[in-house]
């Protein structure tokens, strides 16, 4: 699976993500302008010390991130969108876009691709979900969807065992 974030603006989350991403075994894209630097420590504090292992890539612009993926199935998540997550069957490869915590990804980017337009259900009076929270919510339903691909079946305690 693939997470693409569309000119994220607050590290934190931007962090918590890239530790999903690790946890799962997903790749995350960054489209910039970013609102930090990669270096920022609140982005490594986020994203704890799994940053290293995060399959990591960056784009320039939207362009640059379409030339770079032809042919990729990319969902994109937005509030204005007709169809819920869950009305879609995610592939093992598809990629899941979120646009700016502020503004989300552009309308002139969504209206090119109203059929992969995909939201999460909420009370018609509320903006929207925290971004980290959303990718995490959407995920794992693809995630879900394809029965967990190569992530453990089951937890393990730390120091006792199961009776």
């Amino acid at each position: 699976m693939h997470i693409v974030l569309h000119q994220p603006e607050i590290p934190a989350n931007t962090g918590n993500i890239g530790r999903t991403c690790v946890a799962t075994g997903t790749s995350l894209h960054l489209i910039e302008p970013l609102g930090f630097r990669l270096d920022e420590k609140q982005i490594k504090r986020a994203g704890m010390d799994y940053w290293d292992k995060l399959d990591l890539h960056t784009y320039i612009n939207y362009d640059d991130f379409k030339a770079k993926n032809p042919g990729a199935k990319v969902y994109m998540a937005t509030t204005k969108a007709h169809k819920k997550y869950t009305d879609v069957k995610f592939g093992p490869d598809d990629f899941i876009m979120f646009g700016k915590e502020s503004a989300g990804i552009p309308e002139e980017i969504l209206v090119d691709n109203e059929d992969m337009c995909i939201r999460i259900p909420m009370l018609e009076d509320i903006r929207s979900l925290n971004l980290a929270n959303s990718v995490a919510i959407t995920l794992y339903e693809a995630l879900r969807q394809n029965d967990f691909p190569g992530l453990e079946e089951e937890g393990h305690l730390h120091r006792l065992n199961w009776k």
